[in-house]
């Protein structure tokens, strides 16, 4: 195994397979700016790669991510530029989503643990999904801040479970990410990493100047109907959420400590961190 840094390990579990593993897990793997450039960056570099035909993304630990790293690790730089001005962070997020989105390689994300926040944003921008049976998904900042940077819900989910995600910020398990349609299957969690090697394996079969266009071909369709439009306009209404009482509350805890911030979010739930 190869490390371009110890948080971003990368390795070639097969032929004309790269594996990625955020490695952060005393962290929840938190996306903090630094690791996120190193992900850009070597997912960039597989799509380069002649010898690569699909990359695994997955998290070293517990959990696949937590979330953006809300402990000082999302300021500036980003990995890459996007214009400034209200709604900067959203629309950047939706630009790295979409960085992925356009890349002509597959990419599988392979989840187990917690998959919460930016960690689900970053798994809905992969092209494959497969989750544990007991993975833990959500998007817990619904209920004080705001709705989602990337606002995947309404499109992989449907309307009746993304209004009762965004209505709560419950976090799902993998066999109901699967119903809902958020992944593509779910396996128990001591299979999860053989399951997603042999579907890697199967999607290396196909040349990439053949898999490319098989790629697009369900990305126009899906643009055609309004996904592009609808989660770039979803960041100025993320960005008008950051303006109310509530969201302005909840970063002024978030100065006084993460861990209390989180608290008082989640108590009345009585789930993640609060969970007894």
């Amino acid at each position: 195994m190869s490390q371009a840094a110890e948080t971003l390990l990368i390795d070639e579990p097969a032929p004309h397979v790269r594996r990625l593993t955020l490695n952060r897990p005393e962290k929840r793997n938190a996306l903090s700016n630094e690791l996120r450039t190193r992900v850009f960056s070597a997912l960039e570099a597989a799509d380069r790669d002649r010898e690569v035909r699909v990359t695994i993304l997955r998290g070293a630990g517990d959990c696949f991510s937590a979330g953006y790293d809300l402990g000082g690790g999302a300021g500036p730089p980003y990995p890459f530029h996007t214009a400034g001005g209200a709604g900067n962070w959203a629309r950047h997020v939706v630009e790295g989503c979409f960085r992925v989105w356009d890349l002509a390689k597959p990419v599988i994300a392979q989840v187990h643990g917690w998959c919460l926040a930016g960690g689900s944003e970053l798994a809905t921008a992969c092209d494959l999904v497969y989750v544990a049976e007991d993975a833990k998904i959500g998007y817990p900042p619904v209920r004080m801040m705001s709705p989602p940077d990337n606002q995947f819900h309404p499109w992989l989910c449907g309307l009746r479970p993304a209004m009762e995600m965004m209505l709560t910020g419950d976090a799902i398990d993998g066999i109901e990410a699967v119903r809902v349609g958020f992944a593509n299957r779910a396996f128990p969690a001591e299979r999860l990493e053989a399951e997603v090697l042999a579907m890697a394996e199967r999607v290396a079969k196909i040349p990439t100047d053949v898999q490319q266009m098989n790629k697009r071909s369900v990305h126009r369709a899906m643009e055609i109907m309004g996904l592009r439009a609808a989660i770039r306009a979803g960041t100025e209404i993320q960005a008008l959420a950051l303006t109310t009482e509530s969201s302005r509350e909840t970063f002024a805890r978030f100065r006084e400590g993460v861990s209390k911030a989180l608290d008082a979010r989640d108590g009345a739930f009585g789930d993640y961190r609060t969970r007894r």
